[in-house]
């Protein structure tokens, strides 16, 4: 007994039951449709001093991991903030920002100073209303919808909510602490204002130059982010401000330096599947159970955790119309604009642990704050669900002569397909369908082979590599012979083989990459990344990543699901398009829509897809189905059983929740999808369905 209670307080315990926790428990609840943050509370609450008391708030090595994952929790909300889009619309963002920041921090305060709280901390409260945070970006950006002015002003506006909420919480902490003299404040706001400076422009240019001098040294480069991170938390703290508005920063700073690379997807899997869901367990460690279930049935518990639900959403609600009447948006817009900015999560949650640890506020109101996440984080995301498919883009956006330019050049110069070979037993089919990819634009094919290169060019290992490279040209050579196109082979040594590939398509001048399915899948890929992640980060052309289990000679039904009506989500119809003028298959477009749509816009969805398809394909007259849905993935993996191939394009790979990771829509499809898969992906693109 001794021995045991001797272990349980080993240090290493806890972060063993964390991993534990972390692998088993976010899945288990997304099986049973609750979100994976959830079952973290739960567990937090279940191994805590209320539960089994494997786990203690107290003890050091939750504190630090449970700091870790806070301030990680506000760099990623930093990081992902949309800087591109956000320039398109800076003045309008600002004006919806200073409105969905202003009325939220009113009816928080109002709210506090009604239940029995000081002046300050009720100013606290408000600024907890007053952040968002953009949990249902994955939506808008599935639907294509992400251009439209609302939401792009919304997404713009997550800068000055988030920013504003978090010197609003540094000042109230000052103030909190016995600093309040009308010295002290002017001199904390200088500080901050030069240390906000230093941290957004010097790190910013700081980590272009190192970035440019390190080149692809990803772990250097992964470290560097990972100390701007960490000296920005501490140096908020030396100037007497919270750690979190220095992360925050340091994801701004840092923002366009890692753009889309293969390392800004590191840094976000490292927090997202490790110090994040830590974090949230923490919180549910702080959970009383007896007290959370009072603010739910004490009468003035519960109309605090009701007043803290019904004023944040009214106010976000009158920040949107305000947004309407000041910008004359529509309906649907407003709506939109209201359900993005519901959500209370990353900046809601740290700052309410904050105001917590320092006595400001009570054990109800983050009980409250607890409530209030669960339900804005699922009332928010069905809200743009059902109202974002009638928002309307640019006429950009809709125009499929403009998007697909690089195919209309390609009729107009020589249309080249690099295949990379490295397996035999997949090469015949990729080559084939490299063949008729080429053959219909009058093209050629180029495969290609890397031989990693040796500090000396006669060591036996590169000798054999070679051999190994020129027996699969060689073959390339002979199906393409077969298929009556001459293929101009190309053996290459280079330092690595993603680089190869990327730099041999720049050289040929490439209009597109067909290459196979990666054979590294899982946690190790996602965190080393592959080759793949690393060739559609570098590359200049579209890729066609290809699962295939049949010749594509042999495809006689050819699916190709359509996410909404733009040009990028139609372009799979081109694959589509060519393999069938040669093997005549018949070709369908899928849309999976909302089952709330009416007939009629049903109609109206059928015939748009119908003219997009003219537009992309005229000589096409593939078949228009268009589905309900409870599941999308499921929709298309079932629909799939019938086909002999399934076209999709690869969405690039996106965090919400400030940091936590949520399911990929395209990774969920294509595990379901029994058939051949060609999965489209644009440069700059990362598909997590292949890690």
């Amino acid at each position: 007994m001794e021995a045991l209670l001797h272990f349980k307080e080993e240090p290493i315990l806890p972060f063993v039951v964390l991993l534990a926790v972390i692998l088993i428990v976010p899945p288990f609840f997304e099986r049973i449709r609750l979100p994976g943050l959830v079952g973290l509370l739960a567990a937090g609450v279940l191994l805590g001093s209320n539960g089994l008391g494997l786990l203690q708030k107290e003890s050091e090595t939750m504190r630090l991991l449970s700091d870790i994952g806070l301030v990680y929790l506000m760099f990623v909300a930093g990081l992902e903030v949309d800087l591109e889009q956000f320039q398109k619309t800076k003045h309008r963002s600002a004006g919806f920002g200073s409105f969905t920041f202003m009325v939220p921090l009113i009816f928080g305060t109002i709210v506090g100073r009604i239940f029995g709280f000081d002046w300050n901390a009720s100013i606290l409260i408000g600024s907890l209303f007053a952040s968002h945070t953009l949990l249902a970006y994955p939506i808008v950006s599935r639907l294509g919808v992400v251009t439209n002015e609302a939401v792009t002003v919304t997404i713009g506006a997550t800068i000055f909510t988030d920013i504003g909420a978090l010197l609003v919480l540094a000042v109230c902490i000052a103030i909190h602490a016995g600093k309040f003299t009308p010295l002290s404040i002017a001199t904390l706001i200088a500080s901050l204002a030069v240390y906000t400076a230093v941290i957004l422009i010097g790190f910013d240019r700081i980590g272009r130059e190192f970035f440019r001098r390190s080149g692809d040294e990803e772990g250097n480069q992964f470290l560097f982010i990972l100390l701007v991170v960490f000296l920005s938390a501490v140096g908020a703290q030396l100037i007497g401000v919270e750690k979190i508005v220095g992360a925050f920063l340091a994801g701004l700073a840092v923002n366009g330096v890692v753009g889309e690379s293969p390392v800004k997807e590191k840094v976000i899997f490292v927090g997202s599947v490790l110090f994040i869901p830590i974090f949230f367990v923490d919180m549910g460690l702080l959970i009383n159970i007896p007290t959370f279930i009072r603010s739910l049935t004490n009468l003035q518990a519960l109309a605090l955790t009701l007043c803290v639900i019904f004023g944040l959403i009214i106010s976000k609600f009158l920040a949107a119309f305000l947004a309407k009447l000041a910008y004359r948006y529509n309906r649907h817009e407003m709506i939109v604009m209201w359900s993005l900015s519901l959500p209370q999560v990353a900046a809601t949650l740290a700052a309410t642990l904050v105001g917590y640890r320092a006595g400001m506020l009570s054990e109800e109101l983050l009980n409250s704050v607890i409530v209030l996440m669960l339900v804005t984080s699922t009332l928010g995301p069905v809200l743009t669900a059902r109202f974002a498919p009638d928002l309307a883009v640019s006429e950009t956006e809709t125009s499929p002569e403009t998007d697909l330019l690089s195919w209309q050049e390609a009729e107009q110069r020589e249309f080249v397909v690099v295949v990379p070979v490295y397996n035999p037993k997949t090469e015949q089919y990729l080559i084939e369908l490299a063949v008729l990819l080429a053959k219909h634009h009058a093209g050629r094919i180029v495969p290609l082979s890397i031989a990693p290169s040796h500090t000396h060019m006669n060591e036996p290992q590169l000798v054999a590599s070679l051999q190994r490279s020129q027996g699969l040209l060689n073959a390339a050579m002979q199906v393409g012979r077969e298929l009556g196109i001459e293929a101009d082979p190309l053996l290459r040594i280079d330092d690595g083989i993603a680089q190869g590939i990327t730099r041999a398509s720049r050289e040929q001048n490439a209009n597109l990459i067909v290459m196979g399915w990666s054979k590294r899948m899982g946690m190790s890929a996602r965190l080393l990344g592959n080759v793949i992640d690393r060739v559609l980060w570098a590359s200049h052309c579209p890729v066609a990543i290809s699962r295939l289990l049949d010749s594509p000679q042999a495809m006689q039904r050819i699916l190709v699901p359509v996410a909404n009506l733009t040009p990028r989500s139609i372009r799979g119809l081109r694959i589509a398009n060519v393999l069938a003028a040669t093997t005549q298959a018949q070709v369908t477009l899928l849309h999976v829509n909302n089952r709330a749509v009416t007939p009629g816009k049903v109609a109206w969805m059928e015939s748009q897809l119908a003219l997009l398809a003219s537009k992309v394909a005229p000589d096409l007259q593939p078949e228009i189905i268009v589905k309900p849905y409870d599941d999308i993935a499921r929709t298309i993996a079932t629909t799939s059983k019938d086909y002999d191939l399934v076209i999709l394009r690869s969405f690039p790979h996106r965090t919400s929740a400030g940091g936590l990771v949520v399911s990929d829509l395209t990774s969920r499809t294509v595990q379901q999808i029994a058939c051949s898969v060609i999965l489209l992906g644009e440069p700059h693109e990362q598909p997590t369905v292949l890690r």
